[in-house]
């Protein structure tokens, strides 16, 4: 889908961006409620968040995602189900890393950490996943091909990812 690391990381920028705030301004409307102050609470904890999730996405949560699908999907599988495989388990994989951060952030590592951090992962899960799947990732696949067209080749593309 890349054909180079700048495009993959531009590519990471865009999904990044959009599913921290989206999910941020979920979990503040879980906590306090929807309000006009949910986008404002919101973005004040968006840099951290970003910046935490980022490093999840690229350092940890993505080359997990590469072990798991490179041994799930094969060498003529189409891109849309290399996108599908990849959007799914990224999202797993950060729902679980983003979730301990929110977790940490907003109530602490007190006696409910633990029952505290499993409520939101399902919690997160549930709005994640189809968020992820069903919105941002083939919104911004959209963008992303209008930005940088793919090239000819898919095989090509599929050894860049």
């Amino acid at each position: 889908m890349f054909k180079n690391k700048k495009e993959k990381f531009i590519f990471i920028l865009m999904i990044c961006t959009s599913m921290v705030f989206i999910m941020s301004c979920y979990n503040v409307a879980m906590i306090e409620g929807f309000s006009s102050n949910t986008f404002k609470h919101a973005l004040m904890g968006f840099p951290l968040a970003f910046i935490y999730a980022l490093i999840g996405d690229i350092f940890i949560v993505g080359r997990i995602v590469k072990i798991i699908t490179s041994k799930i999907l094969k060498a003529n599988d189409s891109m849309t189900k290399v996108g599908i495989c990849m959007s799914f388990f990224t999202g797993c994989g950060m729902v679980i890393w983003m979730s301990f951060f929110g977790v940490a952030t907003n109530m602490g590592f007190g006696p409910n950490f633990i029952s505290d951090y499993g409520m939101a992962i399902i919690t997160n899960f549930i709005f994640a996943i189809p968020l992820n799947l069903l919105i941002i990732s083939p919104l911004m696949r959209l963008l992303f091909f209008k930005m940088f067209p793919p090239i000819a080749n898919g095989n090509i593309q599929r050894n860049a990812v």
